[in-house]
């Protein structure tokens, strides 16, 4: 790609100035152990009350007090958790019911804990344990900004592509309470942006043409590049300064570890830090082997510089991905500034960064998907080579995180007269998910891989979801019934799709897939995004111009309805 600047200047100063950003943001975090006393009437070492006195205390906190009442005496354990610190857990019939936190030197109530969060602390609103610094209003709010701005035409305010960008950020307003701790509020608030997103890229996959035409991005390519340096330097810096790295994380590195080392992936023994690490598909872990080759795991949770490479190089990868996908399904300038866009638009999104934030394996998904959209830009001469490109793309997506096989019957059938190498595509999508998966299969058979990774990851509860907050069984099987009937219809409506059409119900299908998710959470947004963006930006062209109907790709031309 050749791009003429003004100057090689102001990469440096969007670079400096990305570093000198997370610097100012960037803090430390620190987390504490919960330990059990060796004695209950003497104080531990550093401390100046008993638990026998900390009991007592945490016996009158109100939320005690009222489930008592409600259900009965309850059996109090207390635990020293950090310096100054207690724990005192309430238990009937080996269930934790309510949790208490007191300060150790003042025996004041700092924390008291029911219901859900009660064994979900990442539903308490810790601060920091998700994004760090980038929950911040001064950090949060100006990329939203950044990510409105090229896109935005303010002498045609009621364009349809500002509502959908500012529904992206409406994840947003749940994320405030759930942020608060307030899941009652925040799990709801989830959904009408799903429902949203979920009819809008139904509406654009089945839609023959838009209407609306003039050139988005506003920006020249220029200042595209300059705000994407930017952005991927911030990123990047705030994640190696700031970052924190969560259970996912922390379980590909020690995957990456046990495969390195020969020992069996799946199965009991996995870790003693990660309950169920062993949930996600094998090649997710062998993603890490890498990293953590390059940057050995020391054995323990600590800064796992293993985990903060692979999420690093997982979202460089993507936005890469995304500016060759633009560049390829248009030609000339306008490819390279289509590129640019979307390249910049996964850099600037908040939820992207959130991912990168925690050093989560979920921008694997990202990474499948544009891989899937570039496969459709094989030359459609080369039938075979492209139903091969479309299944792999497809089966390494399945075998890192699972979701992506429920877009197996998407990427079967593009174009229309390739429907004779469906059974290609089958072949080759079984024979790399054998190949994936076969050498890891555990002692226990398939049955025991199949119960620690798809039946965990379907059946465990959560408060997440409305699924797990209130009990909607009849509801909850028709929505899974219909996102099932979804990914299959896909496959032959509508018969004639271009690459916009794909992603959006790609967006669609894997959007419906989330609704009936029981564990659900931001993460996750990251999985759909991409197709979200090329179908949303490629409504628009940087001409005004006629454009014919949708109609398969001829040679390295993708036709955007």
């Amino acid at each position: 790609m050749e791009l003429r600047y003004r100057g090689v200047a102001g990469l440096r100063a969007a670079l400096a100035a990305a570093l000198l950003a997370v610097l100012i943001v960037a803090a430390p975090a620190q987390a504490a152990d919960l330990q059990r006393p060796a004695s209950q009437t003497e104080p531990p070492r550093f401390f100046e009350r008993s638990a026998d006195e900390v009991i007592g205390l945490a016996e009158r906190a109100d939320k005690v007090v009222q489930t008592e009442r409600e259900v009965g005496r309850l059996e109090p354990t207390a635990y020293t958790k950090g310096a100054g610190r207690w724990q005192v857990s309430f238990f009937r019939d080996g269930e934790q019911l309510v949790q208490v936190q007191l300060d150790d030197r003042t025996g004041a109530v700092l924390e008291e804990w029911t219901g859900p969060q009660v064994a979900w602390t990442m539903a308490r609103g810790y601060e920091g344990a998700f994004g760090r610094k980038l929950n911040a209003p001064y950090v949060w709010i100006p990329l939203c900004v950044l990510f409105l701005v090229p896109f935005v035409d303010l002498r045609r305010p009621f364009r349809l592509l500002h509502l959908d960008l500012l529904v992206l950020l409406g994840f947003g307003v749940s994320h405030i309470y759930f942020n608060r701790g307030d899941v009652e509020t925040s799990v709801p608030l989830v959904y009408p942006v799903l429902l949203y997103l979920l009819l809008r890229t139904l509406w654009a996959g089945l839609r023959p043409r838009e209407r609306e035409r003039r050139l988005v991005p506003h920006l020249p390519a220029s200042a595209l590049l300059v705000g994407l340096v930017f952005l991927l330097a911030f990123r990047v810096g705030l994640n190696v300064v700031d970052s924190n790295v969560i259970d996912v994380g922390y379980a590909g590195v020690i995957g990456a570890d046990r495969i390195a080392d020969g020992d069996q992936l799946y199965g009991a023994g996995f870790s003693d830090d990660v309950e169920r690490g062993d949930t996600y598909g094998p090649l997710s872990y062998l993603t890490y082997v890498p990293f953590e080759q390059a940057l050995p795991w020391s054995g323990r949770w600590d800064d796992l510089p293993a985990a903060h490479g692979a999420a690093i190089a997982f979202d460089l990868l993507t936005a890469a991905g995304l500016l060759l996908l633009g560049m390829r399904l248009r030609q000339g300038r306008e490819g390279r500034l289509f590129g640019l866009a979307l390249a910049y638009a996964w850099s600037a999104y908040p939820y992207t960064a959130f991912a990168l934030e925690t050093n989560s394996n979920d921008a694997l998904v990202s990474l499948a998907c544009v891989a899937a959209l570039l496969a459709l830009t094989v030359r459609p001469a080369r039938t075979r080579l492209g139903a091969a490109a479309r299944a792999t793309a497809v089966a390494v997506g399945t075998a890192a995180k699972f979701a992506p096989l429920a877009l197996a019957p998407l990427f079967a059938v593009f174009p229309a007269r390739e429907r004779a190498r469906a059974g290609l595509y089958a072949l080759v999508l079984g024979v790399l998910m054998a190949v994936a998966v076969v050498p890891f299969i555990p002692d226990g058979g398939v049955r025991e891989l199949y119960d620690r990774t798809i039946g965990y990851q379907v059946s465990r509860p959560s408060p997440f979801s409305i699924w797990g907050q209130e009990d909607l069984g009849r509801l909850h099987d028709f929505v899974k019934i219909a996102a099932a009937g979804l990914a299959l219809a896909v496959a032959f409506v509508p018969r004639e799709r271009g690459p916009r059409q794909m992603a959006a119900l790609g967006a669609a299908v894997l959007i419906a897939l989330q609704l009936t998710a029981t564990y659900w959470f931001y993460l996750y947004v990251v999985w759909f995004v991409p197709f979200v963006l090329v179908a949303c930006l490629g409504a628009y062209r940087q001409r005004e111009e006629p454009e014919p109907e949708p109609e398969p790709l001829r040679e390295r031309e993708a036709v955007f309805a």
